[in-house]
């Protein structure tokens, strides 16, 4: 093999599809890599080719132009694909499985690895723990919207499906597991979801729906969706989910005129950084609305669970704090009521498995739930393009034909 081909970002608001090279089993040096990662070998690692790699929402921050990513910075960390090179460590992967490939980065050897806390590896990045594939800051390893991509550590990441056929059956609601299935749920389980709970998830982008959905499997009683994207609500409401506009008035009265009280069990960030306000200040963005209104909402000894991204480098921030990560929080109120908070990325390799089989044994039509439709590699531009204009759909890019829809 020879060529590759893989989407990039070229400059606040523009990606565009490239031709790079085909991936070997050594991470080289180009946009966003780490310098001390240049020339890491990967014999432990595989090439994959790309089955289905997805469009999020932290990729629309970079191309936005919300972070520090450089220009030409191959995208993607959600990653579902065939296996079809192995590196001459790799000892349990064989050609032709199709696996899940968990958006971190991690070895399965360090301290954080051995404790199930994969998001924060402490050997795939030199600057800070974690890491992901194709992200700003995340040690450089390349993105996987791409028709092939290097995944390393493969016996300890690669989440194998247990059968080929299924796999491709179900595979739009497989390619979920890469992140933003396991993430909402991890969203529900930090903030503490069980049976009989009531559930506010603030966002209703797929995060949010997979957060929503990932409360249902918990046992919530109710959940409830909050957005200011009328289309967004509406797909909340096609699996069960109650919804607020929280552009139409104070969130409590809201939420009281649902549950008849004005607060929640529990309450889910699955909004991140470029949150924007409520009731007479929505559409004005202010990045702490979100946290502060959940802290709000949410009944005193409840917890919170923080999904959503927040970042240390923001160029594009209303103001100075802002633009290096520090918000105005009502601590004073969390304080106050007791409430838990939980932040980063999502271990994923802590639930998806779990979620796998609840998929395969049809308990979790996730792609159904978040409006999944498969576009061709080449038309990621207007994918993104209309990811980023509130289009109510997760956009799946499709480089090799597997997928039908």
């Amino acid at each position: 093999m020879s060529g590759n081909r893989a989407v990039a970002y070229k400059e606040p608001g523009v990606v565009e599809v490239i031709d790079t090279e085909y991936p070997t089993f050594e991470l080289k040096d180009g946009p966003g890599v780490n310098p001390a990662n240049v020339g890491r070998k990967v014999p432990h690692g595989v090439i994959l080719k790309t089955v289905a790699t997805n469009i999020c929402g932290s990729d629309q921050h970079m191309v936005r132009g919300r972070t520090t990513a450089p220009a030409h910075l191959v995208l993607g960390h959600e990653i579902t694909g065939e296996v079809v090179e192995v590196g001459p460590d790799v000892e349990f992967i064989r050609v032709g499985d199709i696996v899940s490939v968990p958006f971190n980065i991690s070895c399965g050897r360090c301290r954080n690895c051995k404790e199930r806390k994969t998001g924060i590896c402490l050997n795939v990045n030199p600057d800070r723990p974690g890491s992901a594939y194709g992200y700003v800051d995340m040690g450089g390893w390349v993105g996987g919207q791409a028709e092939y991509v290097l995944v390393p550590y493969a016996d300890w990441n690669l989440l194998k499906f247990p059968d080929r056929d299924q796999a491709l059956e179900k595979i739009m609601d497989l390619t979920m597991l890469s992140d933003i299935f396991p993430t909402g749920f991890h969203g529900a389980v930090t903030a503490g979801v069980g049976v009989g709970s009531t559930v506010y998830v603030a966002g209703a982008g797929p995060v949010g729906l997979a957060a929503a959905m990932g409360a249902q499997l918990l046992g919530a009683a109710v959940v409830i969706v909050g957005d200011l994207n009328e289309d967004r609500l509406a797909q909340a409401r096609t699996f069960g989910c109650e919804t607020v506009n929280v552009g139409e008035g104070p969130i409590q009265d809201q939420i009281e005129q649902i549950l008849g009280v004005p607060e929640v069990d529990s309450g889910i960030d699955a909004v991140g950084f470029e949150a924007r306000g409520h009731g007479k200040e929505a559409g004005h963005e202010a990045p702490a609305t979100v946290l502060n209104s959940l802290m709000d909402i949410t009944t005193a000894g409840g917890s919170l669970g923080i999904p959503g991204l927040y970042v240390t480098g923001d160029p594009g921030a209303v103001d100075e704090a802002a633009q290096k990560g520090s918000l105005s929080l009502s601590l004073g109120t969390g304080w106050a009521k007791s409430l838990s908070f939980t932040t980063g990325q999502c271990p994923v390799m802590k639930y998806n498995r779990q979620l796998m089989m609840a998929i395969l044994h049809d308990r979790a039509p996730i792609a159904k739930a978040v409006n999944a439709k498969a576009i061709s590699l080449e038309d990621a531009p207007r994918g993104y393009a209309e990811f980023d204009a509130g289009a109510a759909t997760k956009f799946v890019l499709n480089p090799h034909g597997y997928l039908s829809d």
